[in-house]
């Protein structure tokens, strides 16, 4: 192997080292964990692609050197070290339906890349994503939703969600949030830049659905405030 896969496949390890010792938190670790047994990690499996960076690096740079949490240690200093060896994407709206209103802090700045997943950096998968993703700061990612069963790993020390229609709340560093397949969820963003881990168990080519909430303006102005 590279040095650049080496230290690819440590992030990816350090990861799965998190979901699993935290693997009777939730249904949706235990099922990101079981589709994650059945994808060869061999290192022959590792590919072998061209970085690529990004326009947000200050702003990726800040996120990563801002993960705090103690037991998120392994996984921040993995990602730091491979940060420039990945490939990095912005959505331009190809995860959604056409002409959907995803909002301008959406649009301002958003980044992921895909350790695990089809066209990945690390090892190919046709029908599960793992990678990480980050939004800028005093965004609203607004209400959504998908078919495929979502879970995401928290490494920012707050970011806040809403699912279907309940109330707001704020998740801290080291928590998941599930999504199952059809189920609307939103988050926001504070001051600070939110990265996370994010993994797509299946259906990973089904377009996202914005659905309309009627304090998307009022939300979006409170955080400049």
């Amino acid at each position: 192997m590279t040095d650049r896969q080496i230290r690819i496949k440590a992030l990816i390890k350090s990861i799965i080292s998190y979901l699993d010792k935290h693997r009777a938190d939730m249904s949706g670790v235990e099922m990101t964990l079981r589709k994650l047994e059945k994808i060869d990690l061999s290192d022959q499996q590792l590919v072998d692609i061209k970085p690529k960076g990004t326009r947000h690096e200050r702003v990726l740079n800040k996120a990563i050197s801002e993960i705090n949490a103690q037991q998120l240690n392994e996984i921040a200093s993995c990602l730091y070290a491979a940060k420039d060896d990945l490939v990095w994407l912005e959505d331009n709206s190809q995860y959604y339906q056409p002409g959907a209103n995803l909002g301008p802090g959406y649009k301002n700045c958003n980044l992921h890349t895909l350790l695990i997943g089809p066209n990945s950096c690390g090892y190919q998968s046709d029908d599960f994503l793992l990678g990480v993703f980050m939004l800028g700061p005093r965004t609203l990612y607004r209400d959504h939703k998908h078919d495929a069963p979502e879970l995401y790993l928290n490494l920012s020390d707050k970011s806040g969600w809403r699912f279907e229609f309940g109330e707001w709340k704020d998740y801290p560093a080291g928590s998941f949030i599930w999504n199952a397949p059809r189920e609307r969820h939103a988050a926001r963003v504070y001051e600070q830049p939110f990265i996370s881990v994010f993994a797509w168990l299946e259906n990973v080519n089904s377009p996202c659905q914005v659905l309309h909430f009627d304090d998307w303006e009022e939300i979006e102005q409170s955080l400049f405030k």
